[in-house]
Formats: C-alpha cells, structure tokens, sequence
C-alpha cells in the first residue's frame, strides 16, 4: 500500500486521540510508517468486540442483582479480568476467588479482604458492595 492510499477512517472510537502507525511505501518504494487513525473494516471488529464485552457486563451485573453471583463476578468482567488473574493480584488461590463468586460466601468476607478486592479493581469498598452506585 503507498503512503497516500492508508486508510483513515474514523470511527471516533479513540476519537482522534490515537493513531496507529501501518506500514507502507513511500514514493521511493522503501517501507516507512504513517500514523492512521483507522479503516472501516477493523474498526467494525473493535466496535462489534466492544459491544459483546458491555453484554457480558451488563449479563453479570443483572445476575449481582437477581442474586445469582457476588459482585466479585459484575467487577471480573467490567475489568475484562477472570478469575486466575484475579487470584494472582489477591495472592489467594483460584479456588477461594471462586468461592467468594457465592453471595453467602461473599456475604462472609472479613473487611479486610474486601478491601483488598477493592483494591484490585480500583474502586471503594462501598463500590464492591453496592454496585448500584
């Protein structure tokens, strides 16, 4: 692709606060990169891949509601996480990350290891427990 042919279809999802650099020939014929804020294709994917991650989000929260899962699973998701990762930043084995995913369980968490849990997702401890804030 020459430099004058990339693409630069905005789809205002960085909005215009990023460009990515693509490869291309210069007039010379030598590779060089020019900055491109993005192409309809792609941008597609990214859109289409961001709208299931807010599905997935918003199925987790609806599940916090009806009772289903502790907040730990509504805050998992919203930080595109899962429960290995979260394990590893509390230092706890998977096992007990699951455990917690329980309303009773979660309901029986120490202050402290709420706040841990707080911590990794970077939000207050009344966040964690009341998601409707």
């Amino acid at each position: 692709m020459k430099t004058t042919d990339v693409p630069q279809d905005d789809a205002n999802m960085l909005q215009g606060k990023f460009k990515e650099p693509v490869y291309s020939l210069d007039a010379d014929g030598n590779f060089t990169t020019v900055p491109s804020v993005g192409w309809n294709p792609k941008n597609e994917v990214m859109q289409e891949a961001w709208d299931n991650v807010n599905m997935k989000i918003e199925r987790a929260k609806q599940d916090v509601v009806s009772g289903k899962v502790s907040p730990i699973a509504y805050y998992i998701e919203k930080n595109i996480m899962d429960v290995g990762l979260v394990a590893s930043y509390m230092g706890i084995w998977k096992y007990r990350v699951k455990k917690h995913l329980k309303p009773k369980n979660f309901m029986k968490l120490s202050y402290g290891m709420l706040e841990r849990y707080a911590k990794v997702f970077d939000i207050t401890v009344e966040q964690l427990v009341n998601i409707e804030q």
